[in-house]
């Protein structure tokens, strides 16, 4: 019964922002309200709900959205963009980009967490796409595809990690069977998949799309890769000090403080603003302009994130998550399997991978010891379960429709079936490394 309710407050978010082409971020704060009445959430609650979901998902990402779309907007209006694409180009040529992308979203999404790495990013497939005038798309989907992969699959990401504590498993282990398996999966869901998808039309915003500038007004290669780079730079140079430094050292809660994300992109911001903006003769009223004009382009996907958050909040408050867990822990059905199934129903319900994720482990991880089941393989068979089917309860998928300006059906068509496409070869490739360890 639970499970129907569920799809029934989805299928009334559906229909407000199909058939009554109602505001995504509207259809969210009515469908959240709806979720609640049916699941039975005291009436008194329900706003207070709505309000915590919001500002916790908004608390997390407002600074990492609004300084990533300054940092994108200024490397696309400094020439940075134009210069890394030119580069990346005559390395691997048109014809391999999505190979190209596939590499970068894997090396840079091992340290990032999946919303810094997709605001830092996208704008480079944009970029790529308007100045070769292919599909950003075709270009777009290997990246995301590689940060997914990451998020979902390789500690020392949010869920992964934490499953890795619960389970007893081993982080190196399941760190090295982790890109055993995410290697392939980002093969197939990656470059072979954007090879169907080189005609869906796009409209990339265009807060990260600046006109093709003569070769001379350019900023300098390292300048340009290094600036729009320093995040990844921060975090893993951070990270690396982090491991190497006592917790009780004087310097620990600076180096804590330095490698939050938010902070990390204020960094970022403050260097690109003379890297590619003093540096280079620019104004400082112009830099501000430049920086406002991204934030207005960026209002709308903040809120519609908002609401994605409201809706989760709703299902978590209510009990769905363990509800649904629950009722699925009981099948006998080989543990991996059990795992990536509960894992994915609960995401499609609620719409979060870390809740998915973290929810099974609480009901799986009492019977890890008696399912005779390596651990470092339960680990990714959850991970790959967490990414099943993202669709309109999940904030990425209106991040994606979003930023790359795709109508609902072209979302469905081109994100949601590279989500479903890592979670399924991911499972495929948990049950072939459990045929020889």
């Amino acid at each position: 019964m639970t499970i129907l309710l569920v799809l029934l407050s989805i299928a009334i978010l559906v229909l407000l922002i199909v058939w009554a082409k109602l505001n995504p971020f509207l259809a969210f704060i009515i469908a959240s309200i709806a979720a609640g009445l049916l699941l039975g959430l005291p009436a008194n609650e329900i706003a207070g709900s709505v309000q915590k979901g919001m500002g916790n998902l908004l608390g997390d990402l407002v600074i990492v959205i609004v300084m990533g779309a300054m940092l994108g907007k200024l490397v696309a209006e400094s020439g940075a963009a134009q210069r890394i694409a030119g580069f990346l180009m005559a390395i691997f040529g048109e014809k391999n980009i999505t190979w190209a992308m596939s590499i970068t979203g894997l090396v840079v999404g091992i340290p990032l967490f999946y919303n810094v790495g997709f605001v830092l990013l996208v704008p480079l497939a944009f970029t790529v796409a308007y100045q070769y005038k292919i599909s950003a798309v075709y270009v777009g989907i290997p990246l995301l595809a590689s940060l997914s992969v990451t998020h979902g699959f390789l500690p020392p990401h949010p869920s992964p990690a934490a499953l890795v504590a619960q389970f007893g498993a081993n982080m190196g282990l399941t760190l090295f069977y982790g890109f055993i398996v995410a290697i392939p999966t980002i093969i197939v869901a990656g470059p072979i998949f954007a090879k169907t998808l080189k005609n869906v039309k796009a409209s990339p915003l265009k807060t990260f799309q600046a006109e093709t500038r003569p070769e001379s007004e350019l900023p300098g290669a390292f300048n340009s890769f290094f600036t729009a780079l320093l995040p990844v730079f921060l975090l893993v140079g951070m990270t690396a000090l982090n491991l190497n430094i006592s917790p009780d050292s004087g310097v620990a809660p600076f180096i804590e403080f330095v490698a939050n994300p938010g902070i990390v992109m204020l960094i970022s911001v403050l260097v690109a603003t003379y890297t590619l903006g003093l540096r280079r003769k620019y104004k400082m009223t112009q830099l501000m302009d430049i920086y406002t004009i991204a934030t207005k382009d960026i209002a709308m996907i903040l809120l519609i994130v908002a609401g994605a958050g409201a809706l989760k909040q709703i299902f978590t408050d209510t009990g769905v998550s363990q509800v649904i867990a629950d009722g699925l822990s009981t099948w006998n059905i080989q543990p991996l399997i059990l795992a990536w199934i509960i894992t994915a129903i609960i995401r499609v319900c609620v719409g979060s991978a870390t809740v998915a994720g973290l929810t099974t482990a609480g009901i799986i991880a009492p019977l890890v010891t008696t399912m005779n089941v390596d651990p470092n393989l339960l680990v990714l068979s959850i991970g790959a379960g967490s990414l099943m089917f993202s669709h309109f309860n999940d904030a990425g998928f209106w991040m994606y429709k979003e930023f790359f300006n795709v109508s609902i059906k072209d979302t469905i068509k081109t994100w949601s079936l590279m989500e479903t496409l890592v979670a399924v070869i991911g499972l495929i490739g948990v049950l072939i490394l459990n045929l020889f360890v």
